[in-house]
């Protein structure tokens, strides 16, 4: 079977299409609807706010709104029929996620890492960066390949979602539910999802040069206080060549950031 499986990928490819990334460019096998998608965001995330404690902390939560809708707008089309929702999590873990939808949790562990609205709009800005490059998509799309599709089948032949097709979804794209089985990114995509949160953050008026105060933040503290950024940084590793392409991406997005600035 394994032998036979670049052709099923390259069958599968020409007759599912292929999703185009609208910041990058880069072509990705996607075999799962953006309707699928949208309705597992929705099933994930009522989960995460009945196992998590949602914060109640006001000027957290008009922070998080504020810094998230401006991130809203600057993505604009690129996520069609989302119904954005930003929920602060009370927890000491430095933490963030977005789910397809527009759901988007940020933990208060993070904001008070992220001193500053420009380093949020970054950390925002990358996690959505995740879901309009449809990252969690193309990770269930290549196991479902490997499993021979059957999450795919029993997603359209029901009116709701199994647990199977649910686990799989979570695992992909890495929610507070999958603690213990979560798929770390690619180094392609958190690359990905790097580049496109600073273009978003910059397009939204936030500075986007903060994503290298920030993951420098970000190293240091796993060195002294490792625990809070187990979750993250599992699916995120910071590092120095993190760092370097960041800074690399510099050139590009300031002037978007100036640009924006100059008009409001």
């Amino acid at each position: 079977m394994k032998r036979f499986l670049p052709l099923l990928a390259a069958a599968l490819f020409a007759l599912a299409g292929c999703y185009t990334n609208p910041v990058t460019g880069r072509q990705s096998l996607v075999l799962v609807q953006p309707s699928q998608e949208l309705a597992l965001g929705a099933q994930s995330f009522q989960a995460i706010r009945q196992q998590e404690k949602v914060s109640t902390d006001a000027k957290m939560n008009e922070r998080v709104k504020r810094v998230g809708e401006r991130i809203a707008a600057a993505v604009g089309s690129e996520m069609p029929n989302a119904q954005w929702e930003f929920v602060v999590f009370d927890s000491p873990e430095v933490n963030a996620f977005a789910l397809p939808g527009g759901k988007v949790g940020v933990y208060s562990g993070l904001l008070k890492l992220a001193t500053t609205d420009d380093e949020l709009a970054i950390v925002m800005g990358h996690e959505i960066g995740h879901v309009v490059a449809r990252h969690g998509a193309e990770r269930m799309s290549e196991q479902m390949v490997i499993d021979g599709l059957g999450a795919l089948g029993d997603a359209y032949a029901q009116n709701h979602y199994s647990p199977q097709t649910v686990q799989l979804f979570e695992t992909a794209y890495g929610g507070a539910t999958t603690v213990g089985r979560v798929l770390p990114h690619s180094r392609a995509n958190e690359s990905e999802a790097d580049h496109m949160g600073v273009v978003f953050a910059a397009q939204a008026g936030y500075d986007p040069r903060a994503a290298i105060t920030f993951w420098k933040k970000m190293s240091e503290l796993k060195t002294t206080k490792p625990g809070l950024l187990d979750k993250f940084l599992s699916t995120h590793p910071a590092d120095a060549q993190r760092i370097a392409d960041l800074q690399a991406l510099m050139p590009q997005v300031v002037p978007i950031y100036e640009a924006k600035r100059k008009n409001t």
